[in-house]
């Protein structure tokens, strides 16, 4: 019997971290040849996680570009892909989540007419605006994809409620819980050197990040003035703020929090630094996705910089909380987690939502069970 070939896509450092695992899974399976080609919409982040994961692209389009658009972005995925396509013929093409490499690559396979599976299928705000581009990515995504990779049970509904067939749409779990159990050590040292003497014994560390579109301008700075606050009333905090490399979010950081005692400014750490780093804070505060279903799986209260998230589950059972970015109500919600032991503890032990490790297994059971119907193998 002829292999399914299948072509997994991905372009930025959280698609390559939730599709390692998934890649991997691939790998193992003799009824299935898999490759990858990478978009490296994000080159330098990209590499870090090709590398810490063993993976090697059988494409890669490398398109990034300075102070691109995202009509550049899409428009050399575009043309990128549909020459890949032609020569290898993929029975099935695999994107993830969100974002422009994501929404590009199912339209450049719908154009050829090759069958779509999404990874991470369903997550909405139902606002086209936020996070903007990312809620209309998913949902374009979806609308021409031909299987549906739901992380939770309400990512589901979201995709029944559109219209979406049932029999298209497969419960998982989130990969990024799997690839976890690769980064995650207990004796893990850091390789960055600040990170090394930070004392997360005695310390409260607050891991931060916050890069968002919507959040640029005032909400950054909303974020930074009340970091000042936070560690000049809590003498016990700390903070690691993880500073994003466009130069809108890192001037205005470095601005307020330069030299401040207790503050330490780093760069994006690879995956492996980021995951450990996690694992020993005290708490979170980020605008991210990922970190929403990344730090509760390893008992860390999530204070989230946005008005709106697409994952409505972690709020509900507890790990997250919604927050914005008036300066009070941070201030408000950091003071409440660093002082109140019963409120810390009641977000550090919820259940989360985003499943058990045994997402990638999941979704390639799903794919070859729907071989012979929806592949004509």
């Amino acid at each position: 019997m002829d292999k399914l070939k299948i072509i997994t896509i991905f372009g930025t450092r959280p698609e390559a971290i939730k599709m390692a695992p998934l890649i991997k899974e691939l790998e193992k399976r003799e009824e299935i040849e898999s490759l990858v080609c990478v978009t490296a919409q994000h080159r330098d982040m990209l590499d870090q996680v090709l590398d810490l994961f063993h993976i090697k692209p059988d494409y890669d389009l490398n398109i990034m570009k300075s102070k691109q658009s995202l009509t550049g972005i899409t428009t050399r995925v575009l043309e990128g892909l549909e020459e890949v396509f032609q020569k290898e013929k993929p029975e099935l093409v695999l994107v993830h989540g969100d974002t422009s490499t994501t929404m590009t690559g199912a339209l450049a396979a719908f154009y050829q007419q090759i069958k779509i599976g999404h990874v991470e299928a369903g997550l909405r705000t139902f606002d086209k605006y936020f996070p903007f581009p990312e809620e209309m990515n998913r949902k374009l995504t979806g609308t021409m994809a031909d299987l549906h990779f739901a992380p939770t049970k309400g990512s589901k509904d979201n995709l029944l409620r559109e219209g979406i067939d049932e029999n298209k749409i497969f419960v998982t779990g989130n990969t990024v819980i799997d690839a976890m159990n690769y980064t995650v050590k207990e004796d893990y040292e850091f390789t960055n050197e600040e990170l090394k003497h930070i004392d997360y014994k005695n310390k409260k560390i607050i891991m931060i990040t916050a890069h968002r579109r919507e959040n640029w301008g005032q909400g950054i700075e909303n974020v930074c003035k009340s970091i000042l606050e936070i560690t000049e009333k809590n003498k016990d905090a700390e903070v690691v703020y993880l500073v994003h490399l466009n130069p809108i979010v890192k001037d205005v950081v470095y601005k307020y929090l330069e030299g401040k005692e207790r503050i330490h400014l780093l760069p994006p750490l690879d995956t492996e630094e980021t995951h450990n780093l996690m694992n020993k804070c005290y708490m979170v505060m980020t605008d991210s996705g990922g970190l929403q279903e990344e730090a509760p799986h390893l008992g860390k209260p999530v204070l989230v910089l946005r008005d709106v998230t697409e994952r409505p589950e972690a709020v509900e059972a507890g790990t997250v909380k919604l927050i914005g970015t008036d300066y009070n109500s941070i201030v408000a919600n950091a003071n409440e987690l660093l002082n109140n032991k019963e409120v810390y503890e009641k977000m550090s032990k919820a259940v989360n939502p985003y499943g058990d490790g045994f997402a990638s297994k999941r979704i390639v059971d799903s794919i070859l069970n729907k071989k012979c119907e929806e592949f004509k193998i």
